[in-house]
């Protein structure tokens, strides 16, 4: 729901009181004179018949509520929605090392297709301080950015959850590798504008690397100037971790950063 702002409700308080006096200034006139008004003598009311004075408690009542109801709006600055996909916490407390181990809330909200199956619930390890950012699709990611997290002093995250159907043409059911999808190469040039908002060349990866998880194939490269990035497949989805820094949040984090690309983890499906 959306609420409107404090600013709003100030500015039209006025403009319904005054609406509010004229009504019931006109309402009285109606129903003291019933007939035409002689302008020169005093008004004076005149009896009213029960049936005026039900119409006239109607009309008052429901002035009453409209009003009460513009009134009590919250006195918000700006509009504000109630319920944020991804918003729900996932971060336990943090560690002797200082990380919080994050694992996605289970029954949390996405826009990643209709008819998918159950979401795996990816974990990692995020630095003390590292705040929840809302998605937006005018990310990197659009519709498919799962979480964000970042840090002014250390840099930011995001998760993106794609559907493999970006690479194969598979069933609902599927459950997909990222060694059936193609080699470490094809993966990164098909995110690359979640990745960098632009095409990755061969030139921009400092390290590639792969590693098995629970025999499941995980895709790891550094790439210019400051991205880390991790990538999975189970099920019907492609997971992909991006950390991205600059220069001084580089200096001061890379052990920090690296941690969190070593750490990301999406379980295997159930048997």
């Amino acid at each position: 729901m959306l609420s409107i702002s404090g600013r709003m409700r100030t500015a039209g308080a006025p403009a319904m009181a005054s609406r509010a006096v004229v009504w019931r200034r006109a309402l009285h006139v109606c129903c003291a004179h019933p007939g035409p008004l002689d302008r020169n003598r005093p008004a004076t009311p005149a009896p009213m018949s029960e049936g005026l004075r039900m119409d006239r408690r109607r009309v008052m009542t429901s002035l009453g509520l409209s009003t009460g109801l513009l009134t009590g709006l919250p006195n918000d600055a700006g509009a504000v929605q109630g319920s944020i996909a991804g918003r729900l916490p996932g971060a336990g407390e943090p560690d002797d090392e200082g990380f919080l181990h994050y694992t996605r809330p289970e029954g949390k909200s996405g826009g990643h297709g209709v008819g998918w199956s159950e979401m795996p619930r990816y974990s990692l390890v995020i630095p003390s301080g590292w705040e929840e950012q809302p998605v937006s699709i005018a990310d990197l990611g659009g519709t498919e950015i799962d979480m964000r997290y970042s840090s002014p002093d250390e840099g930011a995250l995001s998760v993106v959850v794609a559907p493999i159907l970006r690479f194969l043409d598979v069933g609902f059911n599927a459950n997909v590798t990222l060694s059936d999808i193609g080699s470490p190469e094809k993966v990164l040039t098909g995110f690359a504008p979640e990745i960098t908002g632009s095409p990755i060349s061969e030139e921009d990866v400092i390290r590639a690397a792969t590693e098995t998880k629970d025999g499941i194939p995980y895709y790891q490269w550094d790439v210019k100037p400051h991205v880390l990035v991790s990538a999975t497949a189970v099920g019907n989805r492609v997971f992909l971790l991006t950390i991205t820094a600059n220069g001084r949040q580089w200096r001061r984090a890379a052990p920090r950063l690296r941690r969190m690309q070593q750490s990301f983890y999406v379980p295997p499906l159930a048997a």
